[in-house]
């Protein structure tokens, strides 16, 4: 199977988080057959991370097979491919694929994959793969970077901020006490906090993506909920000093996910860039010196028009050989 028709038999596999089983079937078969060996990691009932060898692999290539929802129609033109995996991260996944074979068929012996579920949803097939015993070196993480070697990642943290009230009558508000005014107060003064910068990582940033809370119009609020997603390029830890000193009474703080920044390795004569998306990096940190490299934009993922450039596809595999090569000297 060719680069291209590979990339979108993954991507007519529906594979949003936790629900990734069947594409991971595809891959195991896919694996067998190419003359891999092939171990399927349980990480709850029905989710597997797929770890595809030949020989006792020293350099690792690695991704995630989860996919955010919902699914798009798939479609391809002389110059894209457009559909949900496009860039993220299937025709990563692909690329990293095609390279890998580029090498054994090359010579190459100890090399192999590790597909991961779960990154889009908390990384707990990247806490799971942790676990594997290994003996590899150099860990290549694929994620749409526009080809270019990434020498850094900001981290990332999943906020849920809850509030308690008490209900009462809209008609007579000074009775009651709105969970929602509440809310809204916290995240005003957490928007005025001044936030850690990184001469290479850049400014700290985050994002309110959820505010939930009461009933009906003409009742007071006695419970509210946001979830905010940080970005952060210094320790989470002097993030959540800085949030912990605006809490509130009757207010809760709830840490859902956590990852810090993390410093990657560069080659001399790739292309560079950081990066203020999260990875699976920090939580792989048994597999060796990590670095960064993937087709594709970031800032197509997640959207309806997601896609990736075929010429992106076959440059992505030539610069995963290169990478290979240099990385292992």
């Amino acid at each position: 199977m060719e680069l291209f028709e590979l990339t979108k038999a993954l991507m007519q596999i529906p594979s949003p988080t936790g629900e990734e089983e069947k594409a991971v079937q595809f891959l195991k078969n896919y694996f067998q057959t190419s003359g891999f060996s092939v171990d399927l990691q349980k990480v709850e009932e029905n989710r597997y991370n797929i770890y595809a060898k030949i020989g006792k692999p020293d350099i690792v290539f690695s991704t995630h097979i989860d996919t955010v929802k919902p699914l798009l129609v798939i479609k391809e033109d002389k110059y894209a491919i457009y559909g949900r995996g496009a860039c993220d991260a299937k025709g990563v996944l692909a690329a990293q694929i095609k390279a890998v074979q580029k090498l054994v068929h090359s010579g190459w012996q100890n090399i192999g994959l590790l597909i991961v579920v779960g990154e889009e949803g908390g990384s707990d097939g990247a806490k799971a793969a942790n676990q594997i015993h290994n003996q590899c070196r150099f860990l290549i993480c694929g994620e749409p970077t526009d080809n270019k070697l990434a020498i850094g990642t900001k981290g990332a943290m999943r906020v849920e901020l809850k509030t308690q009230g008490k209900s009462g009558h809209s008609a007579h508000p000074e009775l009651g006490e709105s969970a929602i005014i509440r809310l809204l107060d916290i995240l005003q003064d957490w928007r005025k906090l001044d936030y850690p910068a990184d001469s290479i990582l850049g400014e700290t940033t985050w994002n309110i993506g959820i505010i939930e809370g009461g009933t009906g119009a003409n009742v007071i609020p006695d419970c509210a909920r946001a979830e905010m997603m940080f970005r952060q390029v210094t320790d989470v830890t002097v993030i959540k000093e800085l949030l912990e000193k605006n809490i509130k009474e009757k207010s809760e703080i709830i840490y859902k996910f956590e990852a810090n920044p993390v410093r990657l390795n560069s080659v001399k004569g790739f292309d560079t860039t950081v990066v203020s998306f999260a990875t699976d990096v920090p939580l792989l940190n048994n597999w060796g010196k990590p670095y960064l490299l993937g087709p594709g934009s970031i800032l197509k993922a997640h959207t309806m028009e997601e896609s990736i450039l075929k010429k992106d596809l076959i440059q992505a595999v030539d610069l995963y050989c290169t990478l290979a090569h240099e990385v292992k000297g």
